[in-house]
């Protein structure tokens, strides 16, 4: 293979000793000295930008660490270490700069970001990751930010469903996964959803659950923390999301993460009277759960996906069609699906938990669904009906490994399409579960928790379908 093309070869001072910097049309810059080994940066990978000081060029990069330390310790997968150096003329750097500037902009990097930062998620700790580490991090590669503190629930919904966003080059999320979901159904319910839909959307983990940005950084063995995050939205590489419309009548919600009924559902909204714990509420409540199992009636049907057409029985269902909406300031309506044709099946309860998973993490130590694809336009759905509480307690150990999907006890399937008939508690007729959806309530039943606050929907049937790949995410190059 025939050498990269020099865009730009100048001798410099380095350290104050004479040396040479080279920039490739590849990508690649690298440092000769005299007597020393060359060094070398992929400007896609390891740049954030540059900076002129004076007579010298302070070249801004991120090196991989040996070994990670934990986000909550402000450290990560990177580090920065900057390589200066200072050419021999006025027009000799005034000639580096243009071209490592012009190299830059090719890579499509963002320039302008909208920033939303939760500071009620988690432990609060998202405006001290923001300042200390986030932000510094974007200034380093030169991008501007639009940055608002969202002051209650479902504000970041209300702004981006008004504002302005053509100005920017995406939306970055600083909380757990819930202003992620608020985002994502405030822009969908705008008349021009599908121009502003297709803004990539970043995840910055500060909250308790974090599945999505888990699962984003996960498979390319990169730790869910702040830094490997943030350089990840700098880099600017997206991939296509799976968006699951919850339909229940005309009411709509958006949904790109979960929906759970029964314990875990139970555990996750429950579990919020402990919040002050943390991400450890959600064991400590799962084990008072298991102790007190509850069972719901019910009915779940889905279409399987292929190879999947043997789970369940073969059952009569159609999904609710609206009539055809022609007012165009509503906003997105749900996918165009044709299913009327097709074999659904069910399974009849009584169950322990459903899960509905769109990606393989729920939470950073949770990998419910281990097969779960972004956009491969399947949810996969984990079914628990009839389990020992002591074998109970064995599989919920197992989800941090993906371990539990392997149980006899459980059926793990993918589905292109789900309806959900949800059934009084077993045993106590007059008593209902919750519907959880993106770990936010979407329906309440009578005598739940917290059941005198009103729910999106009723506790009564639902269906989801699936539109393959309608969001865009900021994502590791994989």
């Amino acid at each position: 293979m025939a050498p990269a093309e020099v865009i730009i070869l100048d001798m410099v001072f380095i350290d104050g000793e004479l040396g040479m910097v080279k920039l490739t049309a590849d990508g690649v810059l690298e440092a000769i000295e005299y007597g020393e080994p060359s060094r070398y940066w992929t400007v896609k990978k390891d740049v954030l930008g540059f900076v002129v000081e004076g007579k010298e060029i302070r070249i801004k990069t991120v090196v991989e660490r040996e070994e990670g330390i934990c986000c909550r310790e402000f450290g990560g997968d990177y580090s920065r270490k900057d390589f200066i150096f200072e050419p021999f003329s006025e027009d000799a750097r005034n000639r580096f700069c243009f071209k490592l500037h012009q190299y830059l902009d090719s890579l499509g990097r963002p320039k302008r970001l909208l920033v939303f930062v939760n500071p009620f998620g988690g432990k609060k700790s998202a405006k001290q990751i923001f300042e200390k580490e986030v932000k510094r991090l974007f200034e380093d590669a030169d991008i501007h930010l639009d940055v608002q503190e969202t002051k209650y629930q479902l504000h970041a919904k209300e702004m981006v469903r008004s504002m302005d966003v053509s100005k920017y080059d995406g939306i970055v999320c600083v909380s757990g996964d819930g202003v992620l979901v608020e985002v994502v159904n405030g822009l969908l319910q705008r008349a021009d959803w599908k121009t502003v839909f297709k803004l990539p959307i970043g995840i910055i983990p500060a909250g308790t659950g974090n599945g999505m940005i888990k699962s984003l950084l996960d498979p390319v063995g990169l730790q869910c923390c702040a830094n490997s995050a943030t350089i990840s939205i700098i880099r600017g590489h997206t991939r296509s999301l799976d968006v699951a419309t919850i339909s229940q009548g005309t009411t709509k919600f958006f949904s790109v993460l979960m929906l759970a009924w029964g314990l875990v559902a139970d555990i996750d909204i429950e579990s919020e009277k402990f919040r002050w714990m943390g991400s450890a509420r959600i064991d400590f409540y799962a084990i008072q759960r298991i102790i007190c199992l509850r069972q719901y009636n019910g009915r779940v049907l889905f279409l399987p996906a292929p190879g999947f057409e043997s789970y369940g029985q073969p059952a009569s269902y159609s999904l609710y069609k609206e009539t055809p909406v022609r007012d165009k300031n509503l906003g997105y309506q749900g996918p165009d699906t044709k299913f009327e044709d097709l074999e659904w099946r069910e399974i009849k309860g009584p169950f322990v938990s459903v899960w509905l998973h769109n990606v393989p993490w729920g939470a950073e130590n949770n990998l419910v669904a281990p097969a779960a694809k972004f956009s491969d336009g399947f949810l996969d759905l984990i079914v628990l009906k009839n389990c020992p509480k002591l074998a109970l307690l064995s599989l919920m150990t197992q989800i941090s490994e993906g371990t539990h999907v392997q149980s006899p006890y459980v059926e793990y399937l993918k589905v292109k399409a789900f309806a959900l008939e949800p059934g009084a508690l077993v045993g106590e007729p007059d008593k209902e579960g919750i519907i959880d959806a993106d770990g936010e309530v979407l329906a309440r039943g009578r005598r739940s928790y917290k059941c005198e606050q009103i729910a999106l929907m009723s506790y009564d049937k639902l269906q989801i379908t699936v539109d393959q790949g309608l969001a865009t995410l900021f994502s590791p190059e994989y």
